[in-house]
């Protein structure tokens, strides 16, 4: 019997589905990653597995210790899960700029979060060194560090590049990524540049975010913002993102991002978050510019649930300046 046979098990391994409508339009197949279908969700899944896995084999997490992080929500859900599945307590800080769900999602799995004023990575009081520091003055406790930790890259060189590689009978011209943390376009890059250089790597960056320019010129300069995106977008090159091959990066509007999201709900029925709207609009630019016939894979990083309160709420949207239409 081929039987799964625990949380850890069941992470990756995702379909790649094909987005018709923008496949039709652009001539091109535009192929989705479909990471909502992890056992916890999302794509960070795979990095959160895997960091603890090598804070385990080090021998830094211990049976009882404690694992801590600075995430907007998907991370920090991934590692509730594996938490939860391998029995240590997991104490999670979050910045105050995202959506509620995230939160009562990260309680409901019994992690202790901690809600902290959004402020730049510079700054002391920046979440993620929070939890760094807090992580340090535990005995038995670790720090995730999803932004530096490169088992984060590590995870998708080697599950999520071969299987895009194997799904697509080694015949992916283009791999398009939004960036928070970095690892999943880097690794994913480093794996199918290996396989066949001429892979074409794009950056798919929000507005209010530095890493457009990053590729571009080589110079983290902040675009104009903020956006509504939660995850991506960042003011810093992490040490997953340093060294990628990375090819060229394509910056996304909301504007686009919104009336994209809500286009698929109502045309295919699929019901995504804001991250994997600004990877598809990408997609579709990068299949536009390469031409027809080019088979182009970007990431579905979650569904729509956790946003409801956000992308899915007219009122937050008209606040913004923004609508479905």
């Amino acid at each position: 019997m081929d039987i799964t046979r625990s949380f850890a098990d069941a992470v990756g391994n995702t379909p790649l589905i094909r987005i018709n409508t923008l496949s039709d339009e652009t001539g091109c197949e535009i192929l989705g990653k479909a990471e909502f279908m992890n056992p916890g969700g999302s794509v960070k899944d795979r990095a959160a597995l895997w960091i603890i896995r090598e804070h385990e084999r080090s021998g830094a997490l211990r049976p009882g210790g404690v694992v801590v992080e600075g995430t907007a929500g998907n991370t920090g859900i991934g590692l509730a899960h594996i938490c939860n599945a391998r029995g240590y307590p997991c104490v999670i800080y979050m910045p105050d700029n995202q959506s509620p769900e995230k939160v009562e999602i990260l309680k409901t799995l019994g992690a202790e979060v901690r809600v902290r004023p959004m402020v730049p990575y510079r700054d002391d009081n920046n979440y993620q060194k929070k939890a760094g520091r807090y992580a340090a003055s535990l005995d038995n406790g670790v720090w995730a560090n999803q932004f530096d930790n490169v088992a984060n890259r590590l995870a998708h060189y080697e599950s999520t590049g071969p299987e895009i590689w194997q799904q697509t009978d080694g015949g992916v011209d283009a791999f398009v990524s939004s960036v928070g943390t970095g690892g999943t376009l880097a690794g994913v890059s480093e794996f199918l540049k290996e396989k066949n250089a001429a892979v074409r790597t794009v950056l798919a960056d929000c507005m209010g975010s530095a890493l457009y320019s990053y590729v571009k010129t080589g110079e983290a300069t902040m675009s104009q913002g903020p956006s509504i995106t939660e995850g991506i977008g960042n003011s810093r090159v992490t040490d997953n993102l340093k060294g990628a091959p990375v090819d060229d990066a394509v910056q996304v509007t909301d504007r686009d991002m919104v009336q994209l999201v809500y286009r698929l709900l109502r045309d295919e029925g699929w019901f995504f978050g804001s991250s994997t709207g600004i990877n598809l609009c990408a997609a579709a630019m990068v299949a536009r510019e390469m031409g027809p016939g080019h088979t182009v894979v970007t990431m579905l990083c979650d569904d729509g649930s956790k946003y409801r309160s956000r992308l899915f709420n007219a009122e937050f949207l008209a606040e913004r300046g923004l609508s479905p239409d």
